[in-house]
């Protein structure tokens, strides 16, 4: 199968085009120019049968027409696209503006799902993120080799109340908690900045619990988290990270919690209702 990957910032273009790629897939890489890591390239070299092309924020119709000339019906996103740069400072093209246009709200997610009606609307199916990479996904259960202690249980709980419903408004995905109180709420500045300033706030001993969006949609913006993840937690002096379970990729692997397990954290994966 020929498909599109239309790349965004960190790893994770790199781990779905190695995967796509060892599955045997054909695979053209459209990356966006103020996101995509440059090295990229080096990645799309290495193997046969995949071809690059750089596109500028904004250039959505450029996008459609390298993926339809190529033939593809199918592409995935992966990737982040900063908040601050789609909705500053981007030069539109004509099927950019005609997306940020029919806009319910000035939100990542909602232009996201407004691109992908545009792709649909031209033949081209928005796959999940993780269809290639299933394997990352987080396991329910304790991750880690030291067990949540009863007080961290407790601010677990307090903090999925708290989570899901942050998550539910769309203001952010992860929360920090400490003896039952909020410590910090992430915004836009994203995970890593959210626990660092965490850290200062309440010192040691915070948990960290980073949630799915209800009705998550796959396609797009899924919680990750890497070993360098861990490496803010560690200089937060953060006592419990809980991820959400099979909506939640793990970059790294296991090598993500033998780094917890080295600096005593704690890695939960929060089992989820099938049902949600």
């Amino acid at each position: 199968m020929h498909i599109g990957l239309i790349a965004g910032n960190g790893r994770f273009p790199f781990l779905a085009l190695n995967a796509a790629r060892s599955l045997g897939h054909e695979v053209t890489v459209i990356a966006i120019r103020e996101e995509t890591d440059p090295k990229i390239s080096q990645a799309v070299a290495v193997g046969e049968l995949t071809e690059l092309h750089w596109v500028s924020l904004g250039q959505l119709g450029r996008c459609i027409k390298l993926l339809k000339d190529a033939g593809i019906a199918r592409v995935l996103m992966a990737g982040q696209v900063k908040h601050t740069k789609v909705f500053g400072g981007v030069v539109p093209d004509l099927t950019f503006l005609s997306v940020l246009r029919r806009l319910k709200a000035q939100n990542t997610d909602a232009l996201i799902s407004a691109v992908a009606d545009v792709l649909g609307e031209h033949g081209i199916e928005l796959l999940d993120s993780t269809s290639f990479l299933q394997p990352l996904l987080a396991q329910a259960g304790t991750l880690t080799r030291r067990m949540p202690s009863d007080d961290e249980q407790a601010d677990l709980a307090f903090g999925y109340r708290m989570a899901d419903s942050i998550a539910a408004l769309d203001i952010g995905q992860t929360v920090v908690v400490k003896d039952r109180a909020v410590v910090a709420v992430e915004g836009m500045e994203g995970t890593d900045e959210v626990v660092c300033r965490a850290g200062r706030l309440a010192g040691a001993g915070v948990c960290v619990v980073k949630v799915a969006k209800p009705n998550q949609d796959m396609r797009f913006d899924v919680p990750v988290i890497g070993v360098q993840t861990i490496q803010v937690l560690r200089d937060a002096q953060a006592a419990v990270l809980s991820v959400d379970a099979g909506r939640t990729l793990v970059l790294d692997g296991s090598a993500v919690f033998a780094a917890a397990d080295e600096c005593g954290l704690t890695v939960v994966g929060r089992a989820m209702d099938v049902t949600e």
